[in-house]
């Protein structure tokens, strides 16, 4: 396993520290929020430093264009539930449910997607779109958003919401037109 994917898999594990920082926060214990936003931007970084490194050292791997969404999508989508559903937390650090309803679904699309396109043309190709990788980034700003109680949380929830929504269909269409 070259240093990519084990960066890849150092962000997987960041995801239940993140969760469980959440999960104890009470506003005695503020500084636990901050635990969780200092780990998801290390996860943050750690997906820029693996995808750099891949590339540079001619290090992608069919594992690694499988771990690296994995790991983004532990990341954000821990975060997301999390905000949502523990109830310790403060309004101003809620996301909203529907949010996370349309992200996840997105993601159920793509997985079930590819799913049939491997069983159909029998290869993994993941391609991430550069929509993709927007929507990606967008969800990822919600989260040190919500995090720190800033009042561009729900302009970003919006565009976020947008971009998934735009990416889902695109990812659709890309989908559609491989198997045609």
């Amino acid at each position: 396993m070259n240093l990519a994917n084990k960066i890849s898999v150092f962000r997987i594990l960041l995801a239940p520290a993140i969760v469980a920082s959440l999960v104890y926060y009470h506003p005695a214990r503020d500084w636990l929020r901050f635990l969780a936003l200092g780990l998801f931007l290390v996860g943050i970084a750690s997906d820029a430093i693996d995808g750099h490194l891949a590339r540079r050292h001619h290090q992608q791997t069919e594992l690694g264009t499988l771990l690296d969404p994995i790991a983004d999508k532990c990341l954000i989508l821990s975060m997301l539930i999390s905000c949502s559903t523990i109830h310790g937390l403060p309004a101003w650090m809620r996301v909203p449910a529907w949010f996370n309803l349309i992200v996840i679904s997105r993601d159920v699309l793509l997985v079930a997607g590819t799913v049939v396109l491997f069983a159909i043309r029998g290869r993994w190709n993941v391609h991430p779109s550069r929509l993709g990788k927007w929507t990606t980034f967008a969800q990822m700003l919600v989260i040190p958003s919500v995090l720190l109680g800033l009042p561009v949380t729900t302009p970003l929830v919006m565009v976020a919401t947008v971009l998934t929504v735009l990416s889902g269909v695109n990812y659709v269409r890309v989908g559609v037109r491989l198997l045609g």
